[in-house]
């Protein structure tokens, strides 16, 4: 049994790491109507999932749930302007992990990425 979840954090951590790098390059590099807006948005659902079952080591089913309601919050405080609201205007970090557009588009990105979650095998 330890085996099998020590197993699974390495591939969760491996994904991780390689979505993470899929994003950073996609935002320095791609900057097209496609690629950086939607496939961006639909990974970064993914990359959060993955970061969390590294350290959640049974299966909850609910917790692609549990990201999209992440993801859709975040789209919400771009909304309400929170990254200018918290005083972040001038600090670049928080501006992209913010974000600083509210698109309806993006919240459907975050469901088109969290709906396979719900289907991985335990």
């Amino acid at each position: 049994m330890y085996k099998k979840i020590h197993s699974n954090r390495w591939f969760y951590l491996c994904c991780c790491v390689g979505i993470f790098i899929i994003e950073t390059l996609i935002a320095m590099y791609v900057h097209d109507a496609i690629i950086r807006p939607y496939i961006g948005d639909i990974l970064v659902v993914v990359l959060v999932y993955c970061f969390l079952r590294i350290f959640i080591d049974r299966p909850l089913r609910l917790l692609p749930l549990w990201v999209f309601l992440f993801a859709c919050a975040i789209e919400f405080m771009q909304y309400f302007r929170m990254a200018d609201v918290l005083g972040f205007q001038h600090n670049t970090i928080a501006r992209i992990v913010l974000g600083s557009v509210f698109d309806w588009k993006d919240i459907m990105c975050y469901t088109v990425g969290c709906l396979p979650l719900f289907f991985i095998k335990k």
